[in-house]
């Protein structure tokens, strides 16, 4: 799956970091780790039964929604994503992790202005969150790719807004160079 091309890590790799928002209940544990392991296998259908059939008895569990959310986007459903992820930051606005979940669902589909806002929102609820800063960064350097081929298609002899555009295309193209062993190049997505 392709976000921006910086730092955005996989949307599950990114994602599971997320889980970490509560402590769980030991039930809590055994379900959603069971989905976990389903989730890490490929088995994304049955996951999503298992945590289906647990928010059937906890509706309002945070990390089963989350879980849920992380489902949908790695089965490419991002509306459907996106839907959860949303539910989740209006009943819990105080977790940065499903805004910047969003984020990367909305960079993903080139809705850079709606990824924008909710790193915004992401940062306000934990200014440490360094992730959602990063993030943020990914998303201001694709506006002004944006803006920067929209002067040049005004402006084809614009030589500064060219350079610029080349020197955000290069760190686009260097950072989705394939990584070390210890290192993740693609964006450093939701958590």
């Amino acid at each position: 799956m392709a976000f921006l091309s910086v730092r955005f890590p996989t949307l599950l790799a990114a994602l599971f970091i997320g889980l970490v928002v509560a402590a769980p209940a030991l039930a809590q544990r055994d379900e959603l780790g069971d989905a976990s392991e389903l989730i890490k296998l490929g088995q994304y259908e049955r996951a999503l039964t298992r945590v289906e059939a647990y928010l059937e008895e906890q509706p309002k569990d945070a990390r089963g929604r989350f879980l849920k959310g992380l489902i949908l986007a790695e089965q490419k459903k991002f509306d459907e994503a996106i839907a959860v992820f949303t539910e989740l930051t209006q009943d819990f606005p105080e977790l940065p992790e499903p805004f910047n979940n969003l984020a990367v669902l909305y960079a993903n589909q080139g809705q850079y202005d709606e990824a924008r806002s909710a790193l915004e929102m992401a940062i306000r609820t934990h200014p440490s969150y360094a992730t959602a800063h990063e993030n943020l960064g990914d998303v201001y350097a694709k506006l002004a790719s944006q803006a920067y081929d929209k002067a040049l298609q005004l402006d084809r002899e614009n030589r500064t807004a060219q350079t610029k555009l080349n020197l955000i295309r290069e760190l686009f193209s260097s950072a989705a160079a394939p990584a070390g062993p210890d290192q993740d190049r693609s964006l450093s997505g939701p958590r």
